[in-house]
């Protein structure tokens, strides 16, 4: 499996500098929590991490694929999961995972035997016929994760995936994409809720566009990480 590599990334959005030197790493079948307030510059990197726009300076590498010289090797090896939902709620589940299927290609008894894998990894395959629309928030989102796990990518990034979700759908759906990283995936999960990390995690803390921490989850926060992730962004509570 492979892992994820972001080296010197800077952008500025007109006069504002979104990132201003962005580099980490993650190792193959690592969490990692990019952990940073409200307009740290997280949407932004993973706009970059996407292809959504790229850097002016910088290099991003997906499973040793360099995203400017090898664009789609490095999609091909990559899945997403955006803020925003992308769900036709008028098709059932299975549907939607066909759907995105086909725009990688699949379809048949593969694309079949794929969806419905995905589904019963994050826990959804009984709600297959079942419509987008008429499920909740947890489960709309463990539908996304599945589909982004159709093509079978090394590298998964989550942009703030628990977003609109209660305390046990977001428990729920931290510990699945917690268990993907334990089966090999490498996990890169942007969020600003300290109680999404574990203590085992790999822990990226970014602020005003800048990497202020980079290490185990454990190791930068002590004992009390919430403390020391105010301390270090000066937030307050």
């Amino acid at each position: 499996m492979g892992g994820l590599t972001v080296e010197g990334i800077s952008h500025d959005w007109g006069a504002r500098r979104a990132l201003d030197g962005v580099s980490f790493s993650v190792e193959p079948g690592r969490f990692c929590a990019l952990l940073g307030p409200n307009g740290a510059g997280k949407s932004t990197l993973f706009g970059m991490l996407s292809r959504l726009f790229t850097p002016r300076t910088g290099r991003i590498a997906i499973a040793g694929h360099d995203m400017a010289r090898e664009p789609r090797a490095a999609l091909a090896r990559m899945g997403v999961v955006f803020q925003a939902s992308t769900l036709d709620p008028d098709l059932t589940v299975k549907r939607n995972l066909l759907y995105f299927a086909a725009l990688h290609g699949l379809s048949g008894r593969e694309a079949e035997t794929r969806a419905m894998a995905a589904l019963e990894r994050l826990g959804m395959a009984e709600r297959a016929g079942e419509k987008a629309a008429k499920l909740n928030g947890g489960h709309r989102r463990r539908m996304e994760i599945a589909r982004a796990l159709l093509h079978r990518p090394e590298v998964l990034l989550l942009d703030e995936p628990t977003v609109g979700l209660d305390a046990a759908s977001r428990a729920a759906i931290t510990g699945h994409v917690h268990d993907l990283a334990s089966q090999g995936l490498t996990v890169l999960w942007a969020t600003h809720l300290v109680d999404e990390v574990r203590a085992t995690d790999r822990l990226v803390v970014l602020h005003r566009g800048r990497v202020l921490a980079d290490g185990e989850a454990g190791a930068i926060g002590g004992d009390n990480l919430t403390a020391r992730f105010l301390a270090l962004t000066g937030e307050r509570t």
